[in-house]
C-alpha cells in the first residue's frame, strides 16, 4: 500500500465527487411538484420513476458500496463461499415477481409510504406496525454504516486524512466532508437526489467492472494463473484456525451453510425499507413486473465482481483489513487516472443508497412511530419537515458507529440486521396473499424469531471475537450448519399459524382490514386509484 497520496487518483475522486454533488442538488428542481411538503414528493420522488429510472435507482439502492467491497473481500479471504451472494441474487427476482406488484398496488391505492403503513392497514394493528418499523430502522441504520465503511476504504487506499498518529479530526475530515455533502442534498432533494445520481454510479460501475475483468486478468497471465494462484494461496494453513484458509469449492460440510445463506438472504433482501421505498417510487405494476426481469442484469455484474477477489490473490495484494483488498487491486493494476474512475465508482455508491436508506428510516419512523403514536393529526408539511430532520439523525448515528467502533462492529450488526429483517416477511408477504393469520401471532411469531436469532447470534464465536462472530449456527433438530436468519424464520412462521389456530378458536378479536381483494392488482390507471394525494388528506392513516 502507498505511504503518500495518490493525487492523480484522488484528483479524478473529487472530480466525480463534486459532479454528482451539483446533480443531487439540481434534483430538487427535477420533476418538480406543486406541492412538494408531503412524503409522497420528498419521500417517494411523486411516485412517479419510469422503467429505467427505477432500473438504476433499485440498482443503486440493492449493489451498494459496500457490496462492490465486501463481495470481492469475502472471496479472497474464504474462497468460494463468498459466491452466496450471487446465487441469492439470483432466487430473489422470481420470488419479488410474486408480491411486489400486488404491495405497489395496494400501496397506491390507499397511500401508503412504508411496509408498517401497509401492515397496520391490513392487520388492524399498530402494535404489529411499530415492530415492523422499528425492526426496519435497527436494521438499516448498520447497512448505512457500511456505506460509510466503504467510503473509508478507498480514502485510505488514497492515502487521505494522514496515518495512525494523525490527529482525528483531520484524519476523518475527507468522511466529514462526504457526510455532510451526503446529508445536505438528501435533505434538499429527497429521493429525487439519489435516483439522478444513480445513473453516474451504475455506469461507473458496469465501465469498472467491464475494464476490470478484462485488463486485470490479461496482466496477471490469465484466468488458469489466477485459479491455479487462488488454490494454492487457499490450501495454506490458517495459523489462527489450523484449518486451510479457503476453497474453491465449497467443501461438503460448509453446502447447508451456504444453501441457508443464500435462501435467507433472498427472502430478506425486499424486507428492508430502502428496497421498499425505491419500489413506491414507480409509477406503476408494469414498471415493477419490467424491472423484476431486468434487474438480473446486476447479479450478472455481481458474478464477475466477485471474480475480482481471486484476482487480488493473484495479483499479490496484501492487505491486513480485507475491506482494502479491491480498493489496493485497483491501485495496484491501474493507471492512476482510472484507479480514480473505479475509487469514484466506489465511493458514489455508497451515496446512493445511503442517502435511499436515510430517508426508509425517516419515512418509517415519521409514519409509523411519529404520527400513529406521538402526533396523530400531523399535517403533510409537518410529516415531510419531520422525516428531514430524523433522516440527518440516522445519518448522523451512522457517522458516529463508523467513527467510534470497530469496522467489525458495523459488518457483526450489519450480519444480524439480517436476521431481524427476515422475521418481518409472515406479516408483509403472509399479508399480501392471505388475511388467515391473526395479527396478535404474527405478532408473537415476530418476538419468537428476534428473540432467538439474537440469542443465537451472540453466541457465535470467531477467532477474532467471543460473540457475534458470524450469522451461522447449528440447527436445531438436523445438526448441521445453517444460516441463524432462516432458521429464526422457520421458528417464526411455526409460532404463527400453531398460534392463530388458538387464538382463532378463543375467537380473539383479529382487527380490521381496510383494503380489498380488488386493491392489490390495481393500476394507476384504474378508478379509484390515488395518483396523487389531495391536500387534505396526503399521508393520513386509513
Amino acid at each position: 500500500m502507498n505511504d503518500g497520496v495518490n493525487g492523480v487518483a484522488l484528483a479524478v475522486f473529487i472530480f466525480f465527487f463534486l459532479a454528482v454533488t451539483i446533480v443531487g442538488f439540481m434534483a430538487a428542481r427535477w420533476r418538480k411538484a406543486e406541492n412538494e411538503h408531503s412524503l409522497d414528493e420528498w419521500g417517494l420522488g411523486g411516485r412517479s420513476f419510469g422503467t429505467w429510472i427505477t432500473w438504476f435507482l433499485l440498482g443503486g439502492d440493492l449493489y451498494t458500496a459496500y457490496t462492490f467491497v465486501a463481495v470481492p473481500a469475502a472471496i479472497y479471504a474464504a474462497g468460494a463461499a463468498g459466491f452466496f451472494a450471487v446465487p441469492y441474487t439470483i432466487l430473489v427476482y422470481p420470488l419479488i415477481f410474486t408480491f411486489l406488484p400486488r404491495l405497489w398496488s395496494v400501496s397506491h391505492k390507499h397511500g401508503y409510504v412504508t411496509t408498517s403503513d401497509f401492515v397496520r392497514g391490513r392487520w388492524g394493528s399498530k402494535g404489529l406496525s411499530l415492530a415492523v418499523a422499528l425492526t426496519g430502522i435497527l436494521a438499516t441504520m448498520p447497512y448505512i454504516a457500511l456505506q460509510l465503511v466503504g467510503i473509508q476504504a478507498v480514502l485510505d487506499v488514497m492515502g487521505v486524512g494522514g496515518g495512525e498518529n494523525t490527529n482525528w479530526f483531520v484524519k476523518d475530515l475527507p468522511l466529514l466532508i462526504a457526510f455532510g455533502v451526503l446529508a445536505a442534498y438528501t435533505y434538499s432533494s429527497g429521493l429525487r437526489a439519489p435516483a439522478l445520481i444513480a445513473f453516474v454510479k451504475d455506469t461507473l460501475i458496469y465501465l469498472v467492472i467491464a475494464v476490470a475483468i478484462i485488463y486485470i486478468p490479461i496482466k496477471l497471465g490469465g484466468f488458469d494463473d489466477i485459479f491455479a494462484k487462488a488454490g494454492e494461496a487457499f490450501s495454506q494453513t490458517n495459523p489462527a484456525t489450523g484449518k486451510p484458509r479457503g476453497s474453491l469449492v465449497p467443501a461438503e460440510a460448509g453446502q447447508w451453510t451456504y444453501a441457508t445463506l443464500a435462501l435467507g438472504s433472498a427472502l430478506a433482501l425486499f424486507m428492508y425499507p430502502h428496497s421498499i421505498t425505491a419500489t413506491l417510487s414507480s409509477k406503476s405494476r408494469e414498471v415493477i413486473r419490467r424491472n423484476t426481469t431486468i434487474l438480473p442484469l446486476y447479479s450478472l455484474m455481481l458474478g464477475l465482481l466477485a471474480l475480482l477477489g481471486f484476482m487480488a490473490i493473484a495479483a499479490g495484494v496484501k492487505v491486513t483489513n480485507g475491506q482494502l483488498a479491491i480498493p489496493q487491486l485497483f491501485e495496484d493494476m491501474f493507471p492512476a487516472w482510472f484507479a480514480g474512475v473505479a475509487f469514484a465508482a466506489i465511493g458514489i455508491g455508497a451515496l446512493v443508497p445511503a442517502a435511499i436508506m436515510s430517508i426508509a428510516a425517516a419515512n418509517l419512523f415519521t409514519r409509523n412511530i411519529y404520527k400513529d403514536f406521538i402526533r396523530p393529526d400531523a399535517t403533510p408539511a409537518q410529516e415531510t419537515k419531520v422525516s428531514k430532520l430524523v433522516s440527518l439523525l440516522v445519518k448522523v448515528g451512522a457517522l458516529v458507529f463508523v467513527l467510534t467502533m470497530d469496522k467489525t462492529v458495523a459488518i457483526n450488526f450489519q450480519l444480524l440486521g439480517g436476521i431481524w429483517i427476515l422475521q418481518t416477511f409472515p406479516a408483509l408477504v403472509g399479508g399480501l396473499f392471505t388475511r388467515w393469520f391473526h395479527r396478535w401471532a404474527l405478532l408473537a411469531g415476530w418476538a419468537v424469531g428476534m428473540v432467538y436469532g439474537t440469542v443465537a447470534a451472540y453466541g457465535v464465536a470467531s477467532p477474532t471475537q467471543k460473540h457475534f462472530g458470524g450469522s451461522s449456527d447449528e440447527i436445531p433438530g438436523i445438526g448441521e450448519i445453517g444460516y441463524i436468519g432462516l432458521t429464526a424464520f422457520v421458528l417464526n412462521v411455526v409460532v404463527t399459524v400453531i398460534l392463530t389456530f388458538v387464538l382463532k378458536a378463543a375467537k380473539a378479536p383479529e382487527g380490521i382490514d381496510e383494503t380489498r381483494p380488488e386493491d392489490y392488482t390495481a393500476d394507476a390507471g384504474d378508478p379509484g386509484v390515488q395518483t396523487e394525494l389531495p391536500p387534505a388528506t396526503a399521508g393520513t392513516s386509513h
